[in-house]
């Protein structure tokens, strides 16, 4: 079996944003406002008769007490879905787990658990045998993963890849829906940012394909 790592995502994420007529710019805010601007953002991907105060994301006013399978029923009824921007499915098992496709970022994989009183949200970065110099690396991820909000990087033994670097966030189980919803979305694109940013010290498996 054949993984695929974060770049080939990112290389759709952007592949798929072009065909839609986007263009990228550049922005600079402090980063408590980062998730704030992934919001504005959203919004200004619509086109220009959807209001830009309506939210693509769904409130839920109670405050719940998640299990994968209550998140499971709550995010099949957010826009996120609805609108094929992101497909959910659950894995049952002694510990259930979410499958969540993000199909705007290129169909990157996620897996959101809930474990004890936390929701954990994750992905795959890379293996450890696609970095160049793990000393370097290490230090690169330590000096800058504090620029990735509601992120953080770590280490992890997979049964199929052997270890390998996954970005996750974490919130509680009794956060609002609307809280998870941002942290998924804040985690897809931080995957693709930390791509970028790191992949000087990677090595690259692209073809022909822009990186």
């Amino acid at each position: 079996m054949t993984t695929k790592t974060s770049a080939h995502y990112q290389r759709e994420y952007r592949r798929r944003l072009r065909e839609q007529g986007l263009v990228k710019k550049e922005v600079w805010v402090l980063p408590e406002h980062t998730a704030q601007l992934l919001l504005i953002e959203k919004q200004l991907r619509v086109t220009s008769d959807v209001p830009l105060n309506s939210t693509r994301m769904t409130m839920k006013q109670d405050r719940p007490v998640w299990t994968a399978q209550s998140l499971f029923q709550a995010l099949l009824h957010t826009d996120l879905v609805k609108n094929e921007n992101m497909a959910v499915e659950l894995i049952e098992g002694i510990e259930p787990v979410l499958l969540l496709e993000m199909k705007e970022f290129g169909d990157l994989p996620m897996y959101l658990s809930v474990s004890g009183e936390q929701i954990l949200v994750e992905s795959l970065l890379w293996p450890v045998s696609d970095v160049l110099n793990l000393a370097e690396f290490n230090e690169a991820v330590l000096k800058t993963h504090k620029y990735y909000p509601l992120s953080a990087i770590c280490l992890e033994a997979t049964e199929n890849f052997g270890d390998c670097y996954f970005m996750f966030g974490a919130l509680s189980y009794t956060s609002m829906l609307n809280s998870v919803l941002i942290e998924i979305e804040t985690l897809a694109s931080n995957v693709l940012q930390a791509t970028e940013a790191y992949s000087e010290y990677l090595v690259d498996h692209a073809t022909n394909e822009e990186v």
